[in-house]
């Protein structure tokens, strides 16, 4: 999987090269022998997220139970999932019931990389580091009836469908430069 991250890191960085310095140490992790997508590996390793998006062009986000956010879809590469592709369709299916036969992505590479900090888990036994969030543009078939949104709700609150253009930060440009090229 770590030859599979590199090569999806460095198609990002090519469109993105302004984020070199941020994804620095996760090309350096990639390259060791530790599997870079296994949530044991740190200082960080790979995650990856689904940007939903319904027919309305409205992105998916849930409200994360524990830290009590608005989020995308997402969590970490599991042993099976042969892509990082298929991490972020099986989570966003995981926490939302969307199943993957509803799902098409709009783009097979991640259109944003975020890296954030979690903090030191002691419950779990887990040092502070970082997550390398591997960002997936998925277009969501319209949902009929009983066929919606099912919540996962022991990690998951609510949902809501909010505009590309009102994503925070850097996503919400890249989410809507995305859907005008698609």
């Amino acid at each position: 999987m770590n030859e599979h991250i590199l090569a999806a890191v460095r198609q990002y960085l090519d469109v993105h090269p302004e984020e070199h310095d941020t994804l620095a140490p996760l090309l350096d992790l990639a390259t060791g022998s530790e599997p870079v997508a296994s949530r044991r590996t740190v200082p960080g390793h790979v995650t990856c997220g689904a940007i939903a998006v319904g027919e309305d062009r409205g992105v998916l986000q849930i409200r994360h139970r524990s830290l009590d956010r608005w989020l995308l879809p997402g969590g970490h590469v599991e042993a099976d999932d042969r892509t990082l592709l298929d991490a972020a369709v099986r989570e966003l299916a995981e926490e939302t019931g969307i199943s993957a036969s509803a799902v098409t992505p709009i783009a097979g590479y991640p259109i944003d990389i975020d890296a954030h900090e979690i903090p030191e888990n002691l419950g779990k036994g887990e040092p502070a580091h970082t997550h390398y969030d591997f960002r997936f543009l998925l277009g969501i078939q319209p949902l009929g009836p009983g066929t919606g949104v099912d919540l996962q709700l022991e990690e998951v609150t609510a949902h809501r469908w909010v505009p590309a253009p009102e994503l925070t930060g850097r996503l919400g440009g890249k989410v809507t430069a995305a859907l005008h090229r698609a």
